[in-house]
Formats: C-alpha cells, structure tokens, sequence
C-alpha cells in the first residue's frame, strides 16, 4: 500500500507456453509448461524455428531461462489446413492445437515443415541474478539484443487509466498481428516488485489476463441431451447447428443445468446466440426469441438415468439432478478417465477412447482393474497392437509409483482437486494418516474448511471407498510410505540434533 506500481501492457499471445534454457548463451534445453510441474522436452524441434537463435548475441548470463509463446502465424495456419483438406486429412480446429500438435511430433522435418514462430516475454531461473534489469520495459529490449523475438508492440502505464488506454489501443490493432491473440497481460513493471507481490499455487500476483468481448455467432438449437459425470451427476448439453466462432468449428456446449435452461428461457428449436468464454470454452448466451415460429420444444430432466435408466434425485439446495447407482458404465468410465488423466496419476495412452473400448469389452469395472490388465487380454482387442499394448501396460506399472498427491487427487474425493492434494499429502504423508484424521484435526490444515473437512472425513469411511482403497493397496499402489522413505535424512550429519527457526524473510 502506498507504493506507485508503473505497469506494462502487452499482447497475450494465443500459443504453447515455453522455456528455453540458455547456457553461458548456448541453447541446451527447451520445454513446454506441462501440468506446471512437469512438461515436454522439446529441444530438437525448437531448434528448427528459424526465428529462435541457437546462440544469443552479445554478453548473456551464465544461465538464463527465457519464457513464451510458440505459435503459428493465421497465414501459415491457413495454408497448413488447406493441405491437410486437399489430402482428405482432419484439419486442425485452430492455431494453438495446431502448434501444440506440431510440438509434440517426434520428426524434427515434420516441425521445420511446418514453419512454427515464437515470441518471448518473461524469464525464469537467471545466474547471476543481477543480470536481470530493473524493469520488464528494459528486460524486452534486453531480449531483442540478444536476438529473441519479442511483441511487436508493448506499453507503459502509471496508473488504471492508462492501462485501460493502452488496453483500448490494443484492441483495435490486435487482428493484425499475425498471431491469434483474445487479451492483454498487464504486469508490474519493477522486476524487484515481483518478489514482494508473490504468486498464488496457479498464478503471479504482478501480473493479470484482461480478455477482450468473445467472438459471438447465431445458430439453431437442434436438441438437447444428457451426459452422466463421475459423481454421477447430469448435465444437458446443447447439441447446435455447426457454426465457426472464434476459429473452430462448435457443434456442442454445456448448458449446465435444469435452472440454466430455465433462466435462458432455451427450447429445442430455438435459433441462439452462441460465443466462447474465454475464446476457448463454447457457451449458450441467449435465446433469439424474435425468431421463434412456435414449433420450438421445452426440455425437461429425465427421470431416470440416459444410461443406466437408474432413479435419479436431486438433494435439498443443490441444482445437481444426480444418477443414484454408483455402477453406472458412464460414471465408471468418467471415474477411470479422471483417474488416468494428466493431473491426476498421469497415465500415457488411456484416453476417452481407449477406456471406453475396455469397459466395453469388460475388462474395467473400477480404477481398481487397470492393474489386473494382462496383455492376452488387450492384444484381441482393435487398434491394439503389441507396441501399444506393451506401452500401455508400462504407464499403468509406472502409475504405482506416483506420489501419493497425485492419487489422492486421482480417487475423486469430494472438493479435493490438485493444490488441496499437494496440501493434504504434505500435512499427512500417508492415506492411513488421513483417512483416520477426525474433521477437528482437518480443519486445522490451511485451506481446509468444515464442509471440505466433513467430505473428506465422510468419503473414507463410505464402505465402497474402503474396498477400492483395499484393492489399490493390494496391487501396489504409493500410499505415501515410498514418498516418505525418500525423505528420511542421512543417520548422521553435522546437522543432527539440531533445531532450525525458518523465518518468512
């Protein structure tokens, strides 16, 4: 409080985060930002973008991590779909895909082909530290020096009315840029002033997204269906006209609940106002009522599950209408999907696809089952061969390994996402530390409140979480000791038997 924050203004470019790490001004190492723990080494492939210097000019610390964006140009983004249509290819759903994809291939030829660009804007690890300038303004002509490209326009402010200046300047020249770009990143212009402000578990605290008006377009509301979640919640989803917005092709979105419909006044038929919040995620805005004939149909929740046909219910004060049969094939697979995905035990190869073939042929009945998967079992099965039977049932091995965070962020527990993992692996060490943890001694860890503390109290003792628990430990699964061995320290030292005050500076 009290203290002036100049600020700068830039593009926020729609592309791959990166981090390219130079060595007394050398490229060794380049990476994607991942689940922001853990990326992709990327280095062959970046070393095929003509515009990032293999070697930096001038003077360059002795290490220096640099931060940005990959990206396709639209006219290369253009040209690329183009190809791919003539040769009766999928073509990309836009840019940042297309660039991510591009990133991901194992041919280097494939990559120069396709001609990917960059843009670079912030750092990371810096040796010596005093290398960095004093402010972003001189740190992004430091970057031009060095031969790295930068934004092709950026500005400075003192207060909000300049940044909404330069936020308005923005937006009416950022269509020409040749990158997608949906909003501005406003930053604290005194790099000493990152420090004080900190970051969050997601995000800096000197820095912000301002996201302009998402692109909007009219189509018609063809019907409305109902998907089953893990939890064995419902949710309509609207199922539209294919229409361009915000360039991709949109065929679906959620619509969340029966109150959301309600609320919108949305009927089967009806032509609707469409936009992507975000610029990412498709969203119902509007019913365009002048255009009703009379024909459109009002919706109503079934009464009975879309897939298992099972009662469904809706608890006092929740807008959830819920599937009551735990079974349910489509909570089963969502459960699976979840347990296997990126943020939770990471499980390369078992997608959508792959795990709804294998409840199909009914082999997984609950996360449990992946480990009792033998490959006679899957070889019969189409588009597994004995390479990606083999690779599979390595990632299913090595998922026994995951620390025990990642599991607990894989089981599902109710309000337990990631950050909450990372918390409560930290405070317990082990699950049987915290499944017999009382909602007192919950509450007393940060971030847990007394209902998330009466969720998690409840989901230990429910007597199906009892068995799933019984069946991962039996096949070998990190409960927490593995992580814990890894830490205990050395037997003797010359910091032994003492006792260190760790303070906040």
């Amino acid at each position: 409080p009290g203290d002036e924050i100049p600020m700068t203004i830039e593009p926020k470019v729609d592309g791959v985060a990166i981090a390219l790490l130079y060595e007394n001004g050398r490229l060794t190492r380049a990476a994607t930002r991942g689940d922001g723990t853990t990326g992709d080494e990327v280095t062959r492939n970046i070393r095929t973008i003509g515009v990032i210097p293999a070697t930096l000019r001038g003077k360059a610390p002795r290490i220096l991590e640099v931060r940005g964006e990959v990206y396709l140009t639209k006219e290369t983004f253009a040209r690329i779909n183009a190809e791919r249509d003539e040769l009766g290819l999928p073509v990309f759903a836009n840019p940042r895909n297309a660039a991510a994809g591009t990133l991901k291939q194992l041919d280097p030829n494939i990559v120069a082909v396709r001609k990917l660009s960059a843009v670079f804007y912030g750092y990371g690890a810096v040796e010596p530290p005093s290398a960095l300038p004093e402010r972003m303004e001189e740190f992004f002509g430091q970057l031009k020096a060095w031969g790295l490209p930068v934004n092709p326009r950026h500005w400075t402010a003192r207060d909000a009315d300049g940044v909404m200046k330069a936020i308005s300047e923005l937006g009416e020249i950022r269509r020409g840029f040749p990158f997608e770009t949906d909003g501005a990143v406003i930053k604290a212009d005194l790099i000493a002033q990152h420090a004080r402000l900190g970051s969050t578990s997601k995000s800096p605290r000197w820095a912000i997204a301002y996201k302009y008006e998402p692109e909007q377009a009219a189509t018609r509301l063809l019907d409305i269906t109902v998907q089953v979640g893990r939890s064995g919640v419902l949710t309509p989803v609207a199922e539209l006209e294919p229409v361009l917005v915000a360039g991709s092709t949109v065929s679906r979105a959620t619509l969340h609940n029966e109150e959301e419909i309600a609320r919108k006044d949305l009927r089967i038929g009806d032509r609707v106002l469409i936009e992507k919040a975000g610029d990412v995620i498709p969203a119902v805005v509007k019913v365009l009522t002048e255009e009703r004939d009379g024909s459109e149909k009002v919706f109503h929740m079934p009464k009975h599950c879309p897939v298992c046909s099972a009662p469904v219910s809706r608890e006092e004060g929740e807008v959830a209408v819920r599937c009551a049969n735990p079974g349910c094939p489509a909570q089963v697979r969502r459960r699976i999907e979840y347990f296997a995905g990126r943020s939770s035990m990471d499980i390369a190869g078992l997608g959508e696809a792959v795990v709804s073939q294998l409840c199909d042929a009914g082999l997984l009945h609950d996360v449990s089952d992946l480990y009792e998967l033998r490959a006679e079992q899957l070889l019969p099965l189409e588009r597994m061969g004995e390479k990606s039977v083999e690779n599979l049932l390595a990632a299913i091995a090595a998922s026994r390994e995951q620390p025990l965070w990642r599991l607990l962020a894989a089981l599902g527990i109710p309000h337990v996402g990631v950050t909450v993992a990372r918390t409560l692996a930290s405070s317990y060490g082990t699950i049987d530390r915290l499944s017999a943890a009382s909602v007192e001694e919950l509450c007393g860890v940060e971030e847990i409140g007394e209902i998330m503390a009466n969720a998690i109290h409840g989901w230990f003792r429910d007597h199906d979480v009892i068995t799933l628990l019984g069946k991962l430990r039996a096949a070998g699964l990190n409960f927490g000791e593995r992580d814990a061995k890894s830490l205990v320290p050395a037997a003797d030292g010359p910091l032994k038997g003492t006792i260190w005050v760790l303070t906040g500076t």
